[in-house]
C-alpha cells in the first residue's frame, strides 16, 4: 500500500468537520492505501467566528487549538495558501515565517469559508469582523462607560451610554442582545443609571428573521425589548461621525458607538486561487461537491454556491448546513475513490437558533408543516449544543 495525501485548506467549521467524517469514512473503508490527511489554516487555532459577539461583549475565549479537534493521525500546517495547481496536484502556500513552501496531493478539499462584509471607511463605527475587532469594540463602549462616570453633562453621558449596531442578521441579534446584558451589568458595577443605557439595533427589512414566519420576528423583538434593546425597522445606517448616527429615514441618534454587522461575503482570495468561482465569487461545484472544470478537488462550506438538485434552493452559510456537508462529503469521497455513485446534496431543514444573552435563546424549526418555537433557558441550551457541536466542544 502507497500513503494517499488529502488536504484540507480552511480550519473553519467546515474544514474541521470535514477532516473528521474523511477520516471516519477511510477507516471505514478496507483495501485503501494509508491516509496522509492535513489540514491548513492560517491559525494555531479553530476560531468559533459565529460567537464573535462574545468576545466583543465580555471577555470569552473562542480559539481552539487544532491539536483538541483533529483526529488521530491527523495533520496541521500553519499557513496561507496562495495557490492551487490541479495539473500538477499541488498547494502553494506561505509557512508562519512567510516563506513559500509546496505540499502535493491525491485529493483536496477547499473549505475556506467567507468573511465579514465591511463598511466603506467614511462610514465610521466598527465592523464585528475578527477577534481584534472583537476586542477593540469592548474596549471603546467599556472606555465610554468610564467617561460617562465622570461626565457631568446629561446629554453627553447619554450619548456615551448608547450604542447602535447596524445589521440585524443572526449576528447582529445576538450582538445586541449580549452587549444589552453585559452594559447594563457594567453600568450597575460603575454606579451608573442601567436604565440611560441604549442598544439600538437597525434593521434594514420590515421585521426581523425574514426567513422565518412573522411571529417568530415579532416573538424576537419582543424578547430584545425586553432586555433593553430597541429596534429601528426599514432604515439602513449611513454613517457614523463624530458621535452622530445618520440613518436612511432621515434621523440622527447621538451615539458612543456603532457596531457594523454587515453578513457575509465570498472569501476574496478564491479569484485567484486556480479555482473556477462563479459570477458572485463562490466556488462552482456540482451536487456531490465536486469543483466543475477540475479533478480531485471538492468545496463545502460558505465558500461554495450549493445547491439542491431537486429543489433548486441554495444552501445558507451557517454551521450547521457545513456540518451536514461535511458528514456528505466524506461519503461522497469514499464513494469516488471506490466507483461507487456518490450521494448528492440535500438542502438542510428549516432550523434557526438565536443566543439571547447569557441563558436566554429562541430555536425555530418546522416539521411537517407545523411550526415549533422553544424559548427561554432551553432554548439558549439548545443554542449552545449547537455551538459546541459546530466547533466540536466537548466531543
Amino acid at each position: 500500500m502507497k500513503e494517499f495525501t488529502c488536504i484540507v485548506i480552511g480550519g473553519g467549521y467546515a474544514g474541521i468537520h470535514a477532516v473528521k467524517e474523511i477520516k471516519k469514512n477511510w477507516k471505514n473503508d478496507e483495501n485503501h492505501d494509508t491516509l496522509r490527511l492535513i489540514l491548513i489554516d492560517k491559525n494555531p487555532f479553530h476560531l468559533r467566528k459565529v460567537l464573535l459577539f462574545k468576545p466583543a461583549a465580555g471577555n470569552e475565549d473562542i480559539r481552539v487549538p487544532f491539536e483538541r479537534l483533529l483526529p488521530e493521525g491527523g495533520e496541521f500546517v500553519q499557513g496561507s495558501v496562495t495557490k492551487i495547481d490541479p495539473g500538477q496536484k499541488q498547494v502553494i502556500y506561505h509557512d508562519a515565517e512567510g516563506k513559500e513552501q509546496s505540499l502535493d496531493y491525491e485529493l483536496l478539499v477547499l473549505t475556506v469559508g467567507s468573511v465579514v462584509r465591511r463598511p466603506e471607511p467614511d462610514q465610521g463605527g466598527i465592523a464585528l469582523t475578527n477577534l481584534d475587532a472583537a476586542q477593540k469594540i469592548r474596549e471603546v463602549w467599556r472606555g465610554n462607560l468610564q467617561k460617562a462616570v465622570a461626565e457631568t453633562n446629561e446629554k453627553e453621558c447619554r450619548r456615551l451610554m448608547t450604542i447602535a449596531v447596524a445589521g440585524a442578521g443572526i449576528s447582529g441579534i445576538e450582538t445586541s442582545a449580549e452587549l444589552a446584558y453585559w452594559v447594563h451589568e457594567d453600568a450597575k458595577r460603575l454606579g451608573l443609571d442601567p436604565a440611560d443605557v441604549k442598544i439600538i439595533l437597525v434593521n434594514a427589512n420590515k421585521r426581523l428573521f425574514p426567513n422565518g414566519p412573522a411571529k417568530v420576528g415579532q416573538k424576537l423583538q419582543t424578547s430584545l425589548e425586553a432586555f433593553g434593546v430597541a429596534v429601528v425597522h426599514e432604515s439602513k445606517v449611513l454613517k457614523e461621525k463624530e458621535g452622530v448616527l445618520a440613518l436612511s429615514n432621515g434621523d440622527k441618534i447621538p451615539v458612543g458607538l456603532c457596531i457594523w454587522t454587515l453578513g457575509l461575503m465570498p472569501n476574496p482570495m478564491l479569484p485567484s486561487i486556480g479555482v473556477p468561482v462563479n459570477s458572485k465569487g463562490y466556488v462552482s461545484v456540482d451536487a456531490s461537491y465536486r469543483v466543475q472544470g477540475v479533478k480531485g478537488i471538492y468545496s463545502i462550506g460558505d465558500c461554495a454556491r450549493i445547491e439542491d438538485p431537486v429543489s433548486g434552493k441554495t444552501d445558507g452559510k451557517t454551521c450547521k448546513e457545513a456540518i451536514a456537508q461535511a458528514v456528505r462529503l466524506g461519503k461522497i469521497i469514499s464513494s469516488d475513490l471506490a466507483g461507487r455513485p456518490a450521494p448528492s446534496h440535500k438542502a438542510y431543514m428549516d432550523f434557526f437558533c438565536f443566543g439571547l444573552g447569557p441563558e436566554q435563546g429562541m430555536v425555530w424549526t418546522r416539521q411537517w408543516g407545523i411550526d415549533l418555537l422553544i424559548t427561554g433557558k432551553l432554548g439558549h441550551r439548545l443554542r449552545k449544543y449547537t455551538w459546541d457541536m459546530a466547533s466540536m466542544i466537548n466531543r
